[in-house]
């Protein structure tokens, strides 16, 4: 992963958020648990729909 990003986020994997669909861009911080990443917010993952 570190040596395909030069500074451009185009290049970096994303997946839409399960409660609005917005689209997400991997994170550093979430590079162990991006499989986990369900939502874009606290907001988000507060208003899930079950």
């Amino acid at each position: 992963m570190k040596s395909a990003f030069k500074g451009n986020k185009q290049h970096l994997p994303s997946k839409p958020c399960k409660a609005c669909g917005r689209e997400m861009s991997w994170r550093k911080a979430w590079a162990k648990t991006w499989e986990q990443v369900l939502y874009c917010s606290a907001a988000c993952r507060k208003n899930k729909t079950n």
